[in-house]
């Protein structure tokens, strides 16, 4: 039985640690809270990651160190760099292999459908600090003092997930409501399945195959927002919704009470054009397949209605 530790308690450090419990694997999740799934085999820790001597520590034995955390989107700047620090350290001191949950915001604004040899071209400042961050731990592997690797997903969908197609629009979709988004609704989107996240962060960890390199998770066929609304309203049993563009007024308006709503505009790109992600490369080497899109969305909406 090997032993993991999985850093962040979120969506995906809870899936992370739901199936390496499942294959009877010791599972420590360490959050600043301490809480997460009460599950046989996995132990909840409280600590702040930020502590590089008791992360490390803890750390000690494992086989693989999963970085799922997932600071408050508008403090990124700040709480990433030194939370990336104490990873990497404590990868390097206990020898395990350092498995991170990432995104696609290296790559910045692309003109076509993004693979893992796409350049890193970031052209946000959050896009910028994920390329830092990735090609720290590249060199710390490259230079024989970690074994790095990590997945990169696109927007989220799932239980729990924060997602544009999930409080925002569930609940009113649920209520027989008219739904708004952020523009654009009629533009290609990828959208990653949590429990993919997981499946390809558990299976890189352990497979050298994978290591030295990033992975895109296996994702299914682009959707845009009004796409997946109407697949959602489908599923879900319920008849359509109207699909409207937030106005830039109302964002403008909400940006003044919601620090996260100020962070929108320099992404925006992502949402305004299409954002496709290409996972075929990690689905032809670890065999793996993105969970059928209804199947998501039926996971997806039987979480909204508990």
């Amino acid at each position: 039985m090997a032993k993991h530790l999985v850093v962040g308690a979120g969506t995906i450090g809870r899936a992370t640690a739901r199936l390496l419990a499942d294959r009877s694997e010791q599972v420590t999740l360490v959050s600043r809270s301490g809480v997460g799934p009460d599950l046989q085999g996995v132990r909840r820790v409280a600590l702040d990651v930020t502590d590089g001597a008791a992360l490390s520590e803890i750390a000690t034995g494992s086989t693989v160190l999963y970085n799922c955390l997932n600071p408050a989107y508008q403090r990124w700047l700040k709480d990433w760099p030194p939370m990336a620090q104490a990873m990497l350290a404590a990868a390097e001191r206990s020898g395990a292999v350092l498995a991170t949950v990432s995104n696609l915001y290296a790559y910045g604004a692309v003109d076509a459908p993004m693979t893992e040899n796409t350049a890193l071209n970031a052209n946000s400042e959050k896009g910028r600090l994920r390329k830092r961050m990735w090609l720290d731990a590249k060199a710390a592997h490259d230079a024989g003092r970690v074994r790095a690797t990590e997945v990169r997903s696109a927007d989220f969908i799932g239980p729990g997930s924060q997602s544009h197609l999930g409080d925002r629009v569930i609940p009113k979709l649920l209520a027989g409501k008219n739904v708004q988004v952020l523009k654009s609704a009629d533009t290609l989107h990828t959208w990653s399945f949590t429990v993919d996240v997981a499946r390809l962060l558990v299976e890189i960890g352990s497979d050298e195959r994978a290591w030295g390199r990033a992975w895109h998770v296996p994702s299914n066929q682009p959707r845009t927002q009004r796409e997946a609304i109407g697949d959602l309203a489908r599923v879900a049993k319920v008849e359509p919704v109207k699909v409207t563009e937030m106005p830039a007024a109302m964002l403008k308006l909400l940006s003044l009470f919601m620090p996260v709503i100020r962070e929108l505009p320099e992404v925006a790109y992502q949402i305004q054009r299409p954002f496709i992600l290409d996972s075929t490369q990690a689905q032809e080497t670890f065999g793996l397949k993105p969970t059928p899109w209804d199947d998501v969305l039926e996971a997806t909406i039987a979480s909204y209605r508990k």
